[in-house]
């Protein structure tokens, strides 16, 4: 059984898509498609690297990221606050952001261009955030990507947390 995957684009940074997959299932749970190549993937790319993070509520990953990478989102169990921002300087949406509520329920994915930062926040007791990432050369290590921290005042973000749980890397921006 194929399912169909609905395509939406950001009210506020159109190069981010949004992915809703219809969701089949019977008495022994629930079935989904989160990508297929000829739906999300512009020609000539293809996801290099899977990753998951599991976190518990109040960890804030990111912001992270680079300027040759494609990432695709999705949580697979749980809830996060997902956030994505411009980080192209010559861009008129330069530090503009779009947040997402992503988690098990509305199985939304996120594909997020090159020259965007991403983060999330874990809303639920725990939470399994789920990316892949297809680059042409080699993978970006941490310490070479880009960071906003999630408190910058550039952003002018709102976060539903106080003091959410980060790493040291963090908590400083490098833009």
């Amino acid at each position: 059984m194929r399912f169909n995957i609905k395509e939406e684009s950001s009210e506020i940074l159109p190069e981010i898509k949004t992915f809703k997959p219809s969701v089949g299932g019977d008495e022994r749970g629930e079935i989904w498609t989160i990508w297929e190549r000829e739906n999300i993937l512009p020609d000539n790319l293809n996801f290099n690297l899977s990753k998951f993070t599991k976190s518990s509520k109040g960890v804030l990953r990111g912001l992270h990221g680079c300027f040759d990478t494609w990432k695709y989102m999705s949580v697979p169990q749980g809830e996060v606050l997902f956030i994505v921002a411009d980080i192209r300087k010559d861009s008129p949406n330069y530090l503009k952001y779009q947040t997402y509520i992503l988690n098990d329920k509305n199985h939304v994915g996120v594909l997020v261009p090159p020259g965007f930062a991403n983060g999330h926040l874990c809303l639920s007791e725990t939470c399994l955030y789920h990316y892949m990432m297809s680059y042409d050369c080699k993978y970006i290590e941490p310490n070479e990507q880009v960071v906003i921290a999630w408190n910058d005042n550039r952003l002018g973000m709102t976060w539903p947390i106080d003091n959410p749980i980060i790493s040291k890397r963090d908590k400083k921006s490098n833009i």
